[in-house]
């Protein structure tokens, strides 16, 4: 977890440092890592490709376009607004888990709302601290704010596929399928897919190996003992990571003024995930 966490840490500035288009940044990030993980789950997991049952595969393709969707929002939201904020807004996962978690029917306690509301008047508090400053950025957070719901939702489809799916063969599944939903998106929208500058394409491969690679795959084999909403609480250290990375090497000093609500942010999604049910069921698949 820590490893997959330092890896999600580079996502945010990468990509707001990389000089591509959004959703071209996206496509390749999974494409790159398809051909990683591709060969080894056409020769390992071949068998298993085949036995996948109609919800499996409903569930796994559906994993891939959530987060297509998670990509599509939260990416160009680096654009708007600084690295801090669309972090700190899309690391709001654990909040949406919860309302996730009521609406299948499961119990809820009502410590958790207290979390939910403090989470959500803390965005209020950072997106108007944002237009204060900068309006555009507004933009950029409502866009964070739609990344965390997608990457919720992809978290939650994920822990349900892990069930009974191998790590190998969900990957291959899920980047599939984001990378075949960003391709169609790239090409309808008529954005630039080659031709970047080399500094350009070492940024994309190092999100590839990092963001992608150690980061997602990592989290998508920790569903595999760890439940939707243990795991989306880990990605609040991404926040802290994510500016200091951006500060240090973007320049990207987070306004005095946002800081307090980043952290009342943070302190909402902590008491969510502290009132969560003890008994939350987790996925054991067989590797």
């Amino acid at each position: 977890m820590p490893l997959g966490i330092l890896a999600v840490s580079t996502s945010g500035p990468l990509m707001a440092a990389t000089t591509a288009p959004a959703l071209a940044i996206a496509f390749w990030r999974n494409a790159l890592a398809l051909v990683v993980i591709g060969p080894v789950a056409l020769a390992r997991r071949r068998g298993e490709l085949a036995r996948l049952t109609a919800r499996e595969r409903r569930w796994a393709l559906g994993s891939g376009m959530l987060l297509a969707l998670h990509f599509a929002t939260w990416i160009p939201s680096l654009r708007y607004t600084s690295v801090a904020s669309a972090t700190a807004i899309v690391c709001a996962q654990p909040v949406w888990v919860a309302l996730l978690a009521r609406a299948m029917g499961r119990d809820v306690p009502r410590r958790a709302w207290w979390g939910i509301g403090l989470a959500l008047m803390s965005v209020v508090v950072l997106t108007g601290v944002d237009f204060s400053l900068e309006q555009r950025a507004v933009t950029g957070d409502l866009l964070a704010l739609l990344g965390g719901a997608f990457a919720a939702l992809y978290t939650v489809a994920g822990g349900e596929v892990r069930r009974t799916v191998s790590t190998t063969t969900y990957t291959f599944l899920c980047y599939g399928t984001c990378a075949v939903v960003l391709l169609a998106a790239c090409l309808v929208g008529g954005l630039q897919l080659g031709h970047f500058s080399g500094d350009t394409w070492a940024k994309i491969v190092a999100l590839t190996v990092g963001a992608q690679l150690l980061g997602h795959s990592l989290f998508n084999r920790l569903l595999r003992t760890t439940s939707p909403t243990v795991l989306s609480l880990a990605t609040l250290f991404e926040v802290p990571g994510a500016a200091i990375i951006a500060a240090v090497w973007l320049g990207q000093t987070p306004p005095l003024a946002a800081l307090p609500a980043a952290l009342l942010l943070l302190v909402g999604i902590g008491i969510v995930v502290s009132a969560r049910p003890r008994d939350v069921e987790v996925a054991l698949p067989a590797e």
